[in-house]
């Protein structure tokens, strides 16, 4: 009697504590990489393009491994205020930036006190890294024309002031300045010499298509220039940025593989400066593509990626680590150049590019490999924004959002374990272009809130006679590349969009929550609804 006693206590206890484990299993927090291109195309990716020119055979093992989100978009057709999204959840037009992008020098755009992924994570005992390109401003001492700068002091509103413990990297792109590499807070090369846009001299490099490329190269300048100067560090070589970020991204994980297995995981952001002009292809590359110095650029892209991908083998962490690979934006516009000279679709067969309100400007790679808590071979056609990543990453941890944080994350968690009955399928996503101009995507339905791209593709703006359509209206499940304005047909969606879109300014957030406050000074491009 008492070994039965036993046995079904034993049984019992058994029973009870299986689904504990298997939760505490599906629980073990994974370490993050987030690998963040620059102006690379929904087509220039090999998997997601099967006439592409060159091949990515890493980037497609995140695809063939994992997830491949088809609708997945950045939150503008341009950079900074891409990239302030993806770090913080919130669109970037609730602050102050309504149009364009920054500069390298000046106040951060992400506030004080505002949760970023790296804030979550690092609360939340995370070690966290930052390597490659901030392009969120950074204040410096001093300023060039003064003469006073101080490259001994250390500058603030980085990385480091915003949830990451390490940070190595440049301010912004390589077509403004500060050209040196950073270190935490510190300058270690004092960009002392000035340069400017010299022209790329590679003979497979595009011809006839602005913006023209060009290099950042020797023989720099003492005296700073009378327009278009930029400042340079004596050392800095735009040939070696990829190598050299890629080469600190493996030593950050290198240096916390132990940690990471012991229990305390790691976030790595790597923001890479490629494809984005200059098209500055390290000489090991050159040569090798059937698309020119572009695609000699996609594919180094692709091989510094893989060097990741292989710090994570070598340490025997791939399995648990969330890689989310993506772009900040569409293909710059010489991806015409390459339609007609290669062949080759950078943005596939979807409208227009970078700065563009179509689908070519925001459209991009959107790809998550996580082999502990991610099928291989999952794809999903929902319409998903780089907005969500903070709040996927809180569901992942286990973090509920308060009203203030991430007001336009929605959490993908559910199409992660393919359980799309779960996924929030009505919500909305508000696509941004470089001209401040706004398009809502609900659905089948795209509303672009104008007329034109509000970018590079012509015409930017249409002007409007009587009679004349005042919005673009399109049903994307049969028209991808938008070329039927339906704007008449179907009223009563035009109505709702309309009504959708002004709500999701209104409300300071697109997601479930109480009003939250933004800016609303200075915004001409929303003259289509009055904000109180």
């Amino acid at each position: 009697m008492n070994r039965f006693y036993l046995f079904l206590y034993i049984g019992l206890v058994s029973i009870f504590l299986a689904p504990l484990t298997s939760r505490a299993q599906a629980k073990q927090r994974p370490n993050i990489v987030i690998i963040y291109t620059d102006d690379q195309g929904y087509g220039d990716v090999s998997a997601l393009n099967k006439d592409a020119k060159f091949v990515t055979p890493n980037i497609d093992k995140l695809a063939d491994q994992g997830i491949i989100f088809t609708d997945g978009h950045s939150s503008d057709a341009v950079c900074s205020p891409s990239r302030y999204t993806l770090l913080t959840g919130r669109y970037s037009w609730r602050t102050s930036l309504k149009k364009g992008v920054l500069r390298a020098d000046g106040p951060c755009l992400i506030e004080k006190g505002r949760m970023t992924i790296a804030s979550l994570l690092k609360e939340n005992g995370y070690n966290t890294g930052m390597v490659g390109k901030w392009h969120l401003q950074m204040d410096f001492v001093g300023e060039p024309k003064k003469n006073n700068r101080d490259w001994s002091k250390p500058f603030v509103e980085g990385p480091i002031e915003y949830g990451f413990d390490y940070f190595f990297g440049i301010p912004a792109s390589m077509n403004f300045g500060i050209l040196t590499y950073l270190e935490n807070d510190k300058v270690l090369d004092p960009p002392i010499l000035w340069t400017k846009k010299k022209k790329n001299n590679n003979p497979r490099t595009y011809v006839g298509v602005g913006p023209a490329d060009y290099r950042m190269t020797p023989p720099y300048l003492e005296e700073m220039p009378k327009k278009g100067g930029i400042e340079v560090a004596p050392s800095f070589n735009d040939e070696l940025v990829l190598e050299t970020f890629a080469g600190k991204a493996v030593d950050y994980i290198n240096e916390r593989a132990e940690e990471s297995k012991a229990g305390k995981p790691f976030f790595l952001y790597l923001a890479l400066t490629s494809p984005h002009l200059p098209h500055c292809t390290h000489k090991d590359f050159q040569g090798r593509t059937a698309c020119g110095n572009y695609g000699d650029f996609i594919e180094e892209t692709d091989h510094r990626v893989g060097q990741v991908l292989e710090a994570l083998e070598d340490n025997k962490l791939t399995e648990n680590t969330l890689v989310i690979f993506s772009s900040d934006n569409g293909a710059e516009t010489n991806y015409t150049y390459h339609q007609t000279t290669y062949q080759h679709f950078s943005n596939l067969h979807f409208k227009g590019g970078k700065r563009d309100i179509y689908e070519g400007g925001h459209r991009v790679p959107f790809l998550m490999r996580w082999p502990n808590g991610i099928d291989a071979g999952l794809q999903s056609d929902f319409p998903v924004c780089q907005s969500d990543f903070l709040a996927t990453i809180a569901d992942i941890i286990d973090r509920p959002l308060d009203d203030h944080e991430a007001e336009d994350s929605f959490s993908l968690f559910p199409l992660l374990k393919n359980h799309e009955e779960d996924y929030t399928k009505e919500r909305v996503v508000i696509h941004h272009s470089a001209s401040g101009h706004f398009a809502i995507r609900q659905g089948k339905w795209k509303l672009n809130m104008f007329r034109g791209s509000g970018g590079s593709l012509k015409p930017a703006f249409v002007t409007l006679k009587e009679g004349d359509p005042k919005f673009e209206l399109y049903d994307l499940e049969k028209d991808p590349s938008e070329t039927t304005n339906l704007y008449f047909e179907y009223p009563e969606v035009v109505e709702e969009l309309t009504l959708k879109m002004t709500s999701s300014i209104e409300n300071g957030r697109t997601t479930k929550g109480q009003p939250q406050p933004y800016i609303k000074e200075n915004w001409e491009q929303i003259n289509w609804t009055k904000i109180n």
